[in-house]
């Protein structure tokens, strides 16, 4: 990807202050349903284009089950070898894209929203394989491709850092989809990471997980 490549920015309409009226006298919008509303435009901008792609963070959360705690965007994950023809969809679909910070993204806005566009996942490029676990789900009545549970805790885990160790954020993905992820997998993969270890040492305790999901055996 040509990260030197002039992307057209958009910083779109002012966000509306919580509580409050839009400039134009307007109600402000509900920020749960805009970002649904950019994900599905996204979803159906991707899907034309016809490349691999998943839908990521939070509302693949949501997508799983849990309740709507969306953060401040939507995210989606593509191939690295994907990214210009991916960016190119949605620029031609009319969502802004603009170039960001991070070497591992791009970033969009559409509707008031901002979208990310990821290549590199849990600090490792998207690859073929993670994409062609990820389940079909219906995300506000639009059907796409979502990371599957086990990939999407990983990522979760991966993020995992001094300057953010949220366990409370986890907790209700961590028990809501027990059933669905793969913790042995997990804890071989994160077993040298002592934040991501402390978590699955916690879920152990607190009997999300049992011994034999860290590769122990159960008490």
């Amino acid at each position: 990807m040509d990260t030197d490549a002039a992307l057209p920015l958009d910083l779109g309409p002012p966000r509306e202050v919580l509580g409050g009226a839009a400039p134009d006298g307007s109600l402000p919008q509900d920020h749960t349903q805009a970002i649904l509303q950019t994900t599905k435009r996204v979803a159906a901008l991707l899907k034309a284009s016809g490349l691999p792609f998943a839908l990521a963070g939070s509302v693949a959360a949501f997508a799983h089950g849990l309740p709507a705690n969306f953060q401040h965007d939507t995210d989606f994950c593509v191939r690295p070898e994907d990214a210009d023809a991916a960016i190119e969809a949605l620029a031609a679909g009319g969502i802004a894209m603009r170039r960001a910070p991070e070497d591992w993204l791009v970033k969009g806005r559409s509707g008031g929203e901002e979208i990310d566009l990821i290549f590199e996942l849990a600090r490792r490029p998207v690859s073929g394989e993670l994409l062609e676990r990820a389940e079909a789900r219906v995300v506000d009545s639009v059907w796409m491709p979502v990371l599957a549970p086990t990939d999407l805790m990983d990522s979760r885990l991966a993020a995992l850092c001094e300057h953010y160790c949220d366990f409370g954020d986890l907790l209700p993905m961590a028990r809501m989809l027990r059933e669905q992820i793969d913790w042995p997998r997990l804890d071989r993969d994160h077993r040298a990471d002592p934040l991501a270890d402390a978590f699955l040492y916690a879920l152990e305790r607190l009997k999300i997980i049992d011994g034999t999901d860290r590769g122990g055996e159960t008490p």
